[in-house]
């Protein structure tokens, strides 16, 4: 059996340690149209994990990711990172987006230390370069420190991205399908970077994805939504051994795993 139905309110995996996002009761309604985005959504994500969420179009998932980042009130709901209440965007949550959005009149290490700079002015900044310098090596930047954007590739831009991410040591990663604009093999690439970089960081993560094989290889958990209204009606945990390896695609469990995804998505669709 690849994963057990759960009820509207998923819960953590056993061998996680402790909360870190956890989201009771939450629904998202559109006053002008009176359209029901999200319905009663309960999630816990655990220190370390990495959770993705995928679902057809207008099931609620960028909504979802939106509240989780502060940019978009709840209807109705708690909303909690590290035991304070999500009101607004904050320092220790880390966004990263389908483009790279690097400003191209700044080099590489302007724009990952730009975030701390608006925030805490330049002062805080140049006493972030070390850290920053730091992650650039992590991803294989370092020789590129000082390149300006125009002179990246796609994956190194968004391997840039991740760095501006990571820099502030954001206690939640919130992953808004960081690679779908990237050729395949590109992505498959900086996919198992990333699985690299949150396993070496203990990372907590989550993942907005319409690619199943993507959200497979990288997760801990699955969460599959359905629309009208968005809700989760399954929480799929996914057990292959760590570190992944894009080997593991070609093999039956992740068929079978990837398949029991794709009959709950297609459930939806003949409904």
């Amino acid at each position: 059996m690849v994963a057990q139905p759960l009820s509207k309110d998923p819960q953590p995996a056993a061998s996680s340690t402790r909360p870190v996002y956890e989201i009771e009761r939450l629904s998202k309604t559109y006053a002008r149209n009176k359209l029901v985005a999200l319905d009663n959504v309960n999630l816990t994500i655990q220190k370390g994990e990495f959770v993705s969420v995928i679902g057809s179009s207008g099931c609620g998932k960028s909504t979802l990711l939106k509240i989780m980042a502060g940019l978009m009130p709840p209807t109705t709901g708690r909303v909690v990172l590290e035991g304070r209440p999500v009101v607004g965007s904050r320092p220790d949550i880390g966004m990263m987006f389908q483009q790279a959005t690097l400003l191209p009149w700044k080099t590489t290490i302007e724009n990952i230390l730009m975030p701390i700079e608006i925030r805490e002015g330049r002062k805080a900044a140049k006493e972030a370069t070390t850290r920053a310098m730091d992650l650039l090596q992590l991803v294989g930047l370092g020789d590129f420190a000082n390149v300006y954007p125009g002179e990246l590739s796609g994956g190194m831009a968004q391997r840039a991205s991740i760095c501006r991410m990571l820099v502030s040591d954001p206690a939640m990663l919130l992953l808004d399908e960081p690679f779908s604009a990237l050729d395949e093999l590109t992505r498959d690439f900086m996919n198992m970077e990333l699985q690299r970089i949150c396993t070496e960081r203990n990372a907590t993560a989550f993942l907005v994805t319409h690619s199943l094989a993507e959200a497979v290889i990288l997760s801990d958990r699955i969460l599959v939504m359905r629309a009208r209204p968005g809700h989760i009606v399954e929480d799929v945990r996914i057990d292959l051994p760590r570190p992944r390896t894009l080997e593991m695609i070609n093999t039956p469990l992740f068929g079978e795993i990837v398949a029991h995804i794709r009959d709950l998505l297609g459930k939806e669709a003949h409904e």
